[in-house]
């Protein structure tokens, strides 16, 4: 599973040995600075956030209720997206999903129910059947899924989703791009604070969020 998981270049792993601090964040100590920045959603000067995840991803699954919260927070500082990571490739049937329900307008009530499915239900939902089943028996018409799931922007969105990872250098998920330039997640924190612990990681990640934001919208 490519959860939590990063291959970090030559710099940032040298750099890494220096003072890290989540609330004064260092280019290749606790954030990476992508090599080639990404083209972002202009709303008035908000800043452009993606949170890169899968949903059996479990590090995606426990980070989500603080992510949440630092959503809330931020507020109209920002402009969300989630990409789901493809980890089966163009056809990746939880990237289908997350993509069907975002088309359908129902991720506000669907989202954390697919997370607590997966997590806390243990419902493998790994291929489309049973997707499709599980969202019938969970308050979704099937018909309307359907017609959702297998409509040319879905479909035609699913496909790009690997060129996408790629183009963002994306190789493990949970993972945050910020203002389509600065890379950071539980995993380059975990690296440079050389601890382990999620209660300390997952804080610790969202204090860096906090400054890129801040960072990124003295340019807007």
């Amino acid at each position: 599973m490519r959860a939590l998981r990063f291959a970090l270049i030559a710099a940032s792993l040298v750099a890494s040995t220096a003072f890290a601090s989540p609330t004064d964040p260092k280019n290749g100590v606790e954030y990476v600075t992508l090599a080639q920045p990404q083209p972002v959603q202009q709303v008035g000067k908000k800043v452009e956030v993606i949170e890169f995840f899968m949903y059996h991803c479990p590090h995606c699954n426990r980070l989500e209720p603080s992510f949440e919260q630092w959503v809330k927070k931020q507020g109209d500082n920002i402009l969300l997206k989630r990409i789901p990571l493809p980890a089966q490739g163009a056809n990746d049937p939880e990237a289908h999903l997350y993509l069907t329900l975002e088309a359908l307008g129902r991720l506000g009530d669907m989202h954390q129910k697919v997370f607590n499915a997966v997590h806390v239900q243990h419902v493998r939902l790994f291929d489309d059947k049973a997707i499709i089943d599980w969202v019938s028996k969970n308050g979704v018409d099937q018909k309307t899924f359907l017609n959702a799931w297998n409509s040319f922007g879905v479909m035609t969105r699913l496909h790009r989703l690997p060129q996408i990872v790629n183009d963002y250098k994306i190789d493990g998920v949970p993972a945050v791009v910020i203002d389509g330039k600065y890379m950071t997640s539980p995993s380059v924190l975990q690296g440079s604070l050389k601890v382990n612990d999620e209660m300390q990681l997952f804080p610790a990640t969202l204090q860096v969020m906090d400054v890129l934001v801040a960072r990124a919208a003295k340019t807007k």
